[in-house]
């Protein structure tokens, strides 16, 4: 078996992608806001909107494990349904993660968590790993709700490849 080339795909990266891509997203739904409330999936998410608001509030929730403080309630995060709240609520919870990512000291990333999450039961995972969840978990539902989107008469978006885009690696 031969060794596998290794090269580390950066949280540097990921940050500015994704946040890249999360305003084109907002841009694009005070465009087309009728997109907002496309069908999808069962309540919580219900619509659109509310998947953007469980991607953020996914977002939220992890940061506050990696920051070591308590996590919020998921019942009180579904209060985010327009527009703009959940865009906001969006933008803080990255702003949390982003001081996280920064400032954390040498090794923090290596320790090892032990949590309840509120789909999988408990589960144990290194802080690097569920930070790189966080970006799986959002690029994974983003791609969901272009094709959701797509499907339902809302053809016209942007490339959302990370190939495509302009930020530099």
């Amino acid at each position: 078996m031969s060794a596998i080339h290794r090269c580390a795909l950066s949280y540097d990266f990921l940050l500015e992608f994704t946040s890249v891509e999360q305003h084109h997203w907002h841009d694009w739904f005070e465009a087309n806001p009728k997109a907002w409330d496309v069908a999808f999936a069962a309540p919580p998410m219900g619509t659109v909107g509310g998947l953007v608001n469980h991607i953020f509030s996914v977002e939220l929730r992890y940061t506050q494990r990696l920051r070591d403080e308590a996590v919020s309630d998921w019942q009180q995060l579904l209060i985010h349904t327009s527009l703009e709240d959940v865009f906001a609520f969006g933008d803080n919870a990255r702003a949390l993660l982003v001081d996280f990512l920064t400032t954390a000291p040498e090794g923090e990333l290596d320790r090892v968590l032990t949590f309840k999450t509120v789909t999988a039961g408990e589960v144990t995972a290194s802080k690097h790993k569920m930070a790189s969840n966080i970006f799986l978990h959002g690029i994974r539902h983003w791609g969901q709700i272009a094709t959701v989107l797509r499907q339902n008469g809302f053809p016209v978006q942007w490339p959302h490849d990370a190939l495509l885009s302009t930020v530099e690696m």
